[in-house]
């Protein structure tokens, strides 16, 4: 233990990162900025030969900071799993989805550590940081790096710490969002946190693998409970014709015993949409339902059906059917000042209201592209006259830089799911 924390400060380990996305990336180069040799590992081909170029495709990944460390052969990338023999810890940051029946799907993970297993040696680090279920680093990892008689805490150190990546936010990136690690062993906790502690400015250990890996779980159940209950007020006020916006703005002002959420037209990105599930899915293995977890997941799934009837209702004030109107879907990256659209409720919109028959077309400055054609065309004439072709607009990604009052002054029917209109009224604005 001590040779491999004393090669970690001395910047001589070489490090590896699995799965070079929205996580990964930015370690990597964090890595590399302190000093370390890092090797990334990717099976996406287009990936790996944009990083040799030096070129980002991540929008928290500066282009002029990537390309220093790659220039500098810091920072390599390939697709060729046999080098991880040459790394001394490896942090896996694959993608974890749900499967389609719901169950956890951690396959990703099962081939990273697949890809490991023939490479690990002596003193070797490896932490899993892709969102998981309780029990995942030790009853799935553990035993395929054991198998050929490895000690852990001994051999060689394994833990997990939760990846807190929020794509986009200018405030907090991979440096200074407090890191959790806890290990199999004290040794494994010890170790890991050391390789942390080289480019973060707080480490937080934790007593267990099974601790970290539930306080990334109950950080964005945490999220999602609380926007399903805020979801659920929003129909209830607008059942009564109660400002929802104004109701949050009123209770956000008590300084104490509150925290405001926002509703909105459902859940995106890769972690609030799904993580829950994976911590409801254990409870249940154990024994113990999750009721507040499938509650929320209802009506946060409920949320685009809700857009669409409001889109619906207000067409049919104006004496229109959805049937042959043109739609237009403001923003359909899953937030705002990002360019990602993973599990974004833009698109199950989309999808609806073109089954419903309607002429769909979408607009987002991020967003160069959304692959097949059931999703409409993309929009790009944001003037007066290019919306005034459209007979409503859904405003579901509120991007900072779009000029969303254009869209009430073209005269068009607008349904605004993020209160980007705040403080506009009109008789063709509908809020949430």
């Amino acid at each position: 233990m001590e040779f491999a924390i004393q090669r970690l400060a001395d910047r001589k380990a070489r490090l590896g990162v699995m799965g070079l996305g929205y996580v990964g990336l930015p370690l990597a180069v964090s890595y590399a900025q302190a000093g370390f040799h890092v090797i990334g590992f990717d099976l996406d081909e287009d990936k790996v030969a944009s990083l040799t170029r030096g070129e980002t495709y991540i929008i928290d990944v500066d282009a002029a900071e990537l390309k220093e460390v790659v220039d500098k052969g810091l920072l390599v990338a390939t697709t060729d799993m046999g080098r991880l023999a040459e790394v001394d810890s490896v942090n896996i940051c694959v993608p974890t989805p749900l499967a389609k029946t719901g169950d956890p799907d951690i396959s990703y993970i099962q081939t990273a550590v697949g890809a490991i297993a023939p490479c690990l040696h002596n003193g070797m680090l490896v932490i899993l940081e892709s969102t998981t279920y309780p029990g995942t680093t030790e009853e799935v990892i553990l035993p395929l790096l054991s198998e050929n008689g490895a000690v852990v805490g001994k051999d060689f150190f394994l833990a997990f710490s939760p990846e807190r990546v929020d794509p986009g936010n200018p405030t907090f990136n991979t440096k200074n969002i407090p890191k959790v690690v806890g290990g199999v062993t004290p040794a494994c906790t010890e170790v890991a946190k050391n390789l942390y502690a080289q480019i973060m400015e707080t480490v937080v250990p934790v007593s267990s693998v099974r601790v970290a890996e539930t306080v990334k779980l109950l950080e964005n159940t945490f999220r999602s409970v609380n926007i399903g209950l805020v979801n659920e007020i929003a129909l209830m006020c607008k059942a009564m014709d109660i400002d929802v916006w104004e109701v949050i703005d009123g209770a956000a002002t008590k300084p104490f015993g509150f925290m405001p959420f926002y509703p909105g037209p459902g859940l995106g990105g890769h972690c609030i949409p799904i993580d829950p599930f994976y911590l409801s899915w254990k409870a249940k293995q154990a024994g113990s339902d999750a009721r507040f977890i499938d509650l929320a997941g209802q009506v946060n799934k409920s949320m685009p059906e809700h857009v669409v009837n409001l889109v619906s209702l207000g067409l049919n004030d104006r004496t229109k059917s959805v049937k042959g109107s043109k739609v237009l879907v403001v923003g359909v990256a899953y937030k705002a000042a990002i360019d990602d659209v993973r599990e974004s409720p833009a698109l199950d919109i989309l999808g609806l209201l073109k089954d419903l028959g309607a002429e769909m077309s979408w607009y987002d400055e991020h967003v160069p592209e959304l692959q097949g054609d059931m999703y409409g065309e993309k929009f790009n004439n944001w003037t007066a006259d290019g919306l005034a072709a459209f007979d409503a607009a859904v405003i579901v990604t509120n991007h900072p830089m779009v000029d969303h009052k254009l869209l009430l002054d073209s005269g068009l029917m607008v349904v605004d799911t993020r209160n980007a209109l705040k403080g506009h009224e009109g008789d063709n604005l509908i809020k949430l």
